[in-house]
């Protein structure tokens, strides 16, 4: 098995979804809870992280309006 065959998710953490998306924490929380947005992951007990393809996907579906 070959890693560039099957490469591993990235995981971005909420101050990099923040910095790509140009919104705030809030608005990422409810635009999540009203489905507009990707979920994210839980990473630890206290841990969460998007999957960047998401958010790539997510902020090519809105600049494509």
């Amino acid at each position: 098995m070959n890693n560039e065959e099957y490469p591993l998710p990235t995981l971005i953490r909420l101050n990099e979804v923040k910095r790509r998306t140009g919104l705030s924490r809030s608005t990422i929380y409810k635009w999540m809870n009203e489905n507009r947005f990707p979920a994210h992951k839980r990473v630890g007990q206290k841990a969460v992280a998007w999957l960047e393809q998401d958010i790539t996907r997510w902020i090519d579906g809105v600049s494509r309006g």
